[in-house]
């Protein structure tokens, strides 16, 4: 596998590429919550271009097979880590469940879907990290089902302090592909952005708190 920082690059790089990142420092795009971002991120468009498809995969897969060796189930978390998920599980030859937003408001009303034997030792899979609020509820939820969540993977973090304080208090380890930091970077010298607004990326993530 290759180091961590240049597979990191190579998926920022992609990312950017495919559109599924946009930076706009100039014209700032309105998040659901209201914030006003110089990024958007939508993962979702990676599933349409096989070649970033199948790197964020075999990247997954890598990271696994190294951190998480004792896996014995995948989880997608709702709904753009499902997808990613099931690529993943059927790469590993492991079983696949996801979690919900909420459970269903009929039939059984699954919160957790497929099945999940307990005391099994779980990897989530998440497409996006920003405060980390759902991912944590999913977490919360796998755990409830008494099975043992080994830790979490997503594609990127916007790393923001908020995160770093939710997920230290979750005391459960995570990694990401990629993260804000290295995708500036990359975004500087592939020309998507210039030198004038590294300041303002970086004081617009810093100022979220």
């Amino acid at each position: 596998m290759k180091a961590e920082v240049e597979v990191s690059k190579d998926i920022a790089k992609a990312l950017l590429e495919v559109k599924a990142v946009f930076l706009r420092p100039d014209d700032m795009f309105t998040w659901a919550s209201g914030i006003k971002s110089p990024i958007y991120c939508d993962n979702r468009i990676t599933l349409s271009h096989p070649k970033i498809r199948n790197l964020i995969k075999d990247s997954f897969v890598k990271m696994i097979q190294t951190k998480f060796p004792a896996v014995e189930y995948v989880a997608g978390v709702a709904t753009a880590g499902i997808p990613h998920a099931a690529l993943i599980a059927d790469a590993l030859n492991l079983p696949l469940v996801y979690v919900r937003g909420s459970n269903k408001d009929h039939g059984r009303e699954n919160l957790i879907e497929g099945d999940l034997a307990k005391g099994a030792k779980v990897v989530v899979i998440e497409d996006l990290i920003s405060t980390g609020t759902s991912v944590i509820n999913a977490i919360h939820s796998l755990q409830a089902a008494s099975v043992d969540v080994l830790g979490l993977l997503a594609i990127f973090d916007y790393r923001l302090a908020k995160s770093i304080k939710n997920f230290s208090a979750l005391d459960l380890p995570y990694y990401t592909l990629s993260g804000y930091d290295e995708l500036i970077e990359v975004a500087l010298d592939k020309g998507y952005i210039e030198e004038k607004d590294i300041e303002f990326l970086k004081d617009w993530r810093n100022s979220l708190n």
